[in-house]
């Protein structure tokens, strides 16, 4: 009778061999698989950011680029504020009167909206009012604009094509006594933490 063959397996030493050659394949995959999770997440993070910078120019423009001739009463007294009223030192830095307020459920109310801006701890915030001429017990809606911010700059354009920084402008260190005034175009400066300085220019209509 033929000799039975003995069987031939794997020695103990090509077992460990292949466990480490399979080890050394996983953990390669593995590292590979984790730096494309972690640019994901970045990628989609900086586009979350992308999208808010956006929003917030697109809000802006829109508010200046409405910038409506109307004064509004002082929450306390029978004094007006400028349809325009903005400085770098104070804040809010920018309060203004605009049209092409949406009314989508047709409520009982004006087309003009009062809002201001305000930039503290980094932040960029919009703030309006329910009503044109708010007092003391109107309470503003607030919304974040942008965030990361290093800083926010405005630029008025007067009638004589010159740039102030406030506004009503300054003219013969005497401030204009006219509340319905605007600039013919505003220059918005953000100086973001991600994509350094974005400059826009705002003509004014009318």
């Amino acid at each position: 009778m033929p000799r039975l063959r003995r069987a031939c397996g794997f020695t103990l030493l090509e077992l460990l061999v292949a466990m480490f050659v399979a080890a050394i394949i996983f953990a390669m995959g593995y590292g590979v698989v984790n730096q494309a999770l972690k640019s994901r997440a970045g990628l989609q993070d900086q586009q979350g950011k992308l999208a808010e910078l956006q929003t917030a120019v697109r809000v802006m423009e829109q508010d200046f680029a409405q910038l409506a001739p109307r004064p509004i009463r002082q929450p306390v007294g029978d004094q007006l504020q400028g349809a325009l009223v903005a400085s770098a030192t104070s804040q809010p830095f920018a309060a203004l009167t605009r049209n092409g307020w949406a009314n989508p459920s047709g409520l009982q109310r004006p087309t003009l909206q009062r809002v201001a801006y305000f930039f503290e701890n980094g932040t960029l915030r919009r703030e309006h009012w329910n009503v044109l001429d708010p007092t003391q017990s109107s309470v503003a809606q607030r919304r974040d604009l942008l965030s990361h911010l290093k800083s926010v700059t405005l630029r008025y354009m007067d009638a004589g094509k010159t740039w102030q920084t406030q506004w009503p402008a300054m003219s013969r260190a005497q401030v204009s006594t006219d509340l319905r005034g605007r600039p013919i175009a505003v220059e918005i400066t953000l100086d973001t933490e991600d994509w350094g300085k974005i400059v826009r220019v705002v003509e004014i209509p009318g």
